[in-house]
C-alpha cells in the first residue's frame, strides 16, 4: 500500500476545505458548498485566529489545540504575527493526524496562505493540494517548498464574494473535486529509486542508472538543496524503494554557508523510513556560491573554480572536510535500516582528481578519516573503501552491487 492509499479513507474520505472563517467566511462557505455540489464529502476547517463568521466542521480551537504549547499560545496572543505562525504550526500538526483526506483546498491572503500551506506540506506527495491565494502570482517558493501544492491566483482580494471570485472559486471546486474523484492509478511499473547527482558526479550516476534502469525507475535529483529535500520528501511519502546518494555536497553548503544548502534534516528520511541506502562523498570538495562578487569576505583568499559566470565553487579545506565527515557519519548513525557508505580513494568529483583544480589528497584523507572514526558500523551499517575515483566505471559498479545486496 502506498502512503497516499494509506491516507485515503475509502468511502469515508473527504475533501478538506480550509480557510480563516473570521475574515474569509463567505468565501469558505461558497467554496465548500460548490465542492459538495459535485457529490464529494466535505470537511470545513477554520484556521482563523478570531471569532468566525460561519460555522465549520472543525473549529479553530480544535486546530489550535494541536500546537505544542496548547491552544492559548495561538488564540490568546495580541500579536498577530505570533498567532499566524502558531496556527501554521498547529495546522501542520493537525493535518499529520488525519487519515480521511482525499484532497485539500485552501483560500487565503498572506496569513491564510502561510497557515494552510504549512499543513499541506506535511501531506504525502501525490495527494491533491490546491491553494487559492492572493499571493499565487508572485514568488511562491516559501509556500510550496518541495511539495506539490498547486497555487491558483484569486485575482481579486478576498473581501467578500464578487462576480469574478465566484468563478474562481467555482473553478477551484471543480478542480479539487476532479482530482480527488479520479486519483492516478497505482503504478504497476518498476520500483522507484532516488539518486543524487551534480555535474561533477554525472559520469558516476549515469553509469549507475544504466545498470539499474532495467529493474528500477531511476529518479535523479540535482544536489542543489531543493533536490535532496525533494528526494527525501518522496522517501517520506513512501514513493521510493531505495536511495543511492552519491552526491552529498549539499552538506558542504549547509556547514560552510553556501547557496545550495541542505537542511539539518538531510538524511532524516533515511532514518525514519529505514529504506535501503547507499551513499558516498560526491562533491564534498566544494561549496557553492553565485558570482564572485557574492562570496563572503572571510573566504576571499580561498581556492575557487568558476563553474560558469554565475556559479563559483570553493574548495573545502581539511578542517572543513573533517566537520563535514563527522556531520554525515552522525546522521548515518541514526539510520537503522540497511546502509552502505562508499569512499572513493582517488577523488570525490571531476575536479578532485590528480591534476585537477581541486585535487587535494590531504583534504580527502581528513574527510575519510572523520567518517571512519565517527561512523558506528554494524552488520547493517557498513563503510566501504574503494581504490577508485568516484567517476570510474568500477566505482559505479561497486555502488550498484552494494545496493542490490541490501535491496534483496
Amino acid at each position: 500500500m502506498t502512503a497516499q492509499e494509506a491516507l485515503l479513507g475509502g468511502s469515508l474520505a473527504s475533501i478538506y476545505v480550509v480557510g480563516t472563517a473570521d475574515t474569509k467566511g463567505e468565501e469558505l462557505a461558497y467554496l465548500a458548498d460548490a465542492i459538495a455540489g459535485t457529490g464529494a464529502s466535505v470537511v470545513r476547517v477554520d484556521v482563523g485566529i478570531r471569532k468566525p463568521t460561519v460555522s465549520t466542521d472543525i473549529s479553530a480551537q480544535e486546530v489550535a489545540s494541536h500546537h505544542s504549547s496548547g491552544a492559548n499560545a495561538v488564540l490568546e496572543t495580541d500579536d498577530r504575527g505570533v498567532a499566524v505562525a502558531g496556527m501554521g504550526a498547529a495546522f501542520a500538526a493537525f493535518m499529520s493526524t488525519r487519515t480521511d483526506v482525499s484532497g485539500i483546498v485552501g483560500i487565503g491572503g498572506g496569513g491564510g496562505t502561510s497557515i494552510i500551506t504549512a499543513g499541506m506540506r506535511v501531506l504525502p506527495l501525490g495527494l491533491p493540494k490546491l491553494m487559492v491565494s492572493t499571493l499565487a502570482s508572485g514568488d511562491v517558493a516559501p509556500y510550496v517548498d518541495v511539495s506539490d501544492i498547486v497555487m491558483m491566483p484569486s485575482i481579486t482580494d478576498m473581501a467578500g464574494l464578487n462576480p469574478l471570485s465566484r468563478v474562481i472559486l467555482h473553478n477551484a471546486a471543480q478542480a479539487i473535486a476532479g482530482m480527488a474523484r479520479n486519483p492516478a492509478p497505482r503504478s504497476e511499473g518498476k520500483p522507484a529509486l532516488g539518486l543524487t547527482m551534480f555535474g561533477v558526479t554525472t559520469t558516476c550516476v549515469t553509469a549507475m542508472v544504466d545498470e539499474l534502469k532495467d529493474t528500477y525507475d531511476c529518479m535523479v535529483f540535482h544536489a542543489t538543496g531543493t533536490g535532496g529535500r525533494s528526494m527525501e520528501k518522496l522517501a517520506d511519502s513512501g514513493l521510493l524503494s531505495g536511495i543511492l546518494d552519491m552526491t552529498t555536497t549539499e552538506v558542504c553548503d549547509l556547514l560552510c554557508g553556501g547557496v545550495l544548502a541542505a537542511t539539518e534534516d538531510r538524511l532524516g528520511a533515511v532514518a525514519r523510513t529505514r529504506i535501503p541506502y547507499v551513499g558516498s562523498v560526491g562533491a564534498l570538495d566544494m561549496v557553492n556560491f553565485w558570482a564572485p562578487s557574492t562570496i563572503p569576505e572571510r573566504y576571499r583568499d580561498r581556492l575557487f573554480y568558476e563553474h560558469n559566470p554565475n556559479v563559483t565553487l570553493m574548495r573545502t579545506t581539511p578542517d572543513e572536510c573533517r566537520a563535514i565527515g563527522k556531520w554525515i557519519a552522525r546522521k548515518l548513525n541514526a539510520c537503522h535500516g540497511p546502509v552502505r557508505f562508499l569512499l572513493p580513494e582517488k577523488g570525490v568529483s571531476a575536479l578532485d582528481i590528480e591534476g585537477g583544480a581541486f585535487w587535494s589528497p590531504e583534504a580527502d584523507a581528513a574527510l575519510f578519516e572523520a567518517i571512519e572514526l565517527t561512523l558506528e558500523t554494524t552488520d547493517d551499517r557498513r563503510l566501504i573503501r574503494l581504490p577508485f575515483h568516484i567517476n570510474d566505471p568500477e566505482f559505479a559498479k561497486a555502488a550498484v552491487a552494494a545496493f542490490r545486496d541490501i535491496a534483496n
